[in-house]
């Protein structure tokens, strides 16, 4: 079978059986299509899975310099993203098409360093939460929803997908939220009052019957509310309070670690908040809160 086959196969299986995104669907088969096309020329032959399965750790290296090179190299982040598409690529030659190769796991991608989290500012985040209600062309249920999802994503600091697993049974709110996260890790997550009567606010108005076990917040038609609504909600809400590209969902989750810091709180707690499995991976917002500081101090002082 030749590596286009396979990538066909491979793209397939990413669709129907990993769910992947359009999105991912893209990235991952034009990573595969510029790496076979280098290795049809690097070899100079048709690339087929058994060359695939014979590649040295040198031939994948050689891809990785000729990404790096050109008019249009890539940067340590696209690489890195590259290399990654490329690893599953070969993990799916291995486990579905018996074609292993032991060398790719030893080519290592360039270091990335994570950027800053780019936060906004309260004020910012006080206009977001409050910008749904004020839309009087919309159904009164659907802006107590979104309201309700932006208040909890900033009050208790929760990602999308952690915001819209709740369930019906998880409301009214007590005073603890129990959220697993990533690796079916579980926090306990604090709940304002106004995080909780933004929720009741939308469950005395959802013109839907929800079960207990099904999910909290819901679609225009009944169903459950996607990521993608979420998204799409906030990029439009940006652009009528004259916000940066920035301001996104997860920005939110950003703010409320960085305004958090900002009054206070200690490292290790908004680390358990945030349900990071290493402290390095919070301290991040150290930099942010840092660069607030210099910013507030160049404006201020009168010798800056």
């Amino acid at each position: 079978m030749n590596a286009l086959a396979a990538r066909a196969l491979w793209l397939e299986h990413l669709a129907h059986e990993r769910r992947a995104s359009p999105r991912t669907l893209e990235a991952y088969g034009f990573a595969a299509q510029r790496y076979i096309a280098f290795l049809e020329g690097h070899l100079g032959e048709t690339v087929t899975v058994t060359s695939l399965s014979k590649l040295s750790a040198g031939d994948v290296r050689a891809w990785l310099a000729y990404l790096r090179s050109g008019d249009h190299p890539l940067s340590p982040r696209s690489l890195s993203q590259a290399l990654s598409a490329i690893r599953t690529f070969h993990k799916f030659l291995d486990r579905r098409l018996d074609a292993p190769n032991p060398a790719i796991a030893l080519v290592r991608g360039p270091r990335v360093r994570p950027g800053a989290p780019r936060p906004i500012s309260e004020d910012q985040a006080s206009g977001l939460l409050a910008e749904p209600g004020l839309d009087p062309d919309r159904e009164v249920w659907e802006s107590a929803r979104d309201q309700a999802v932006l208040t909890l994503l900033y009050g208790c600091g929760l990602r999308i997908s952690e915001g819209l697993s709740l369930k019906r049974a998880d409301a009214p709110l007590g005073d603890l939220l129990r959220i697993t996260g990533k690796g079916s890790k579980t926090r306990l997550v604090p709940v304002l009052p106004a995080v909780r009567e933004a929720v009741d606010a939308y469950l005395a108005e959802v013109p839907f019957a929800l079960e207990p076990n099904s999910p909290l917040f819901r679609a225009k038609r009944g169903g459950a509310l996607s990521p993608r609504h979420v998204q799409a909600m906030v990029q439009l809400l940006r652009s009528r309070l004259g916000l940066p590209a920035s301001a996104t969902p997860h920005a939110l989750r950003h703010s409320f670690a960085t305004h958090l810091l900002g009054a206070g709180a200690d490292l290790r707690s908004i680390q358990e908040l945030l349900g990071h499995a290493s402290l390095s991976t919070t301290q991040r917002y150290t930099e942010v809160d840092a660069a607030a500081l210099l910013s507030a101090y160049s404006a201020a002082h009168p010798h800056a």
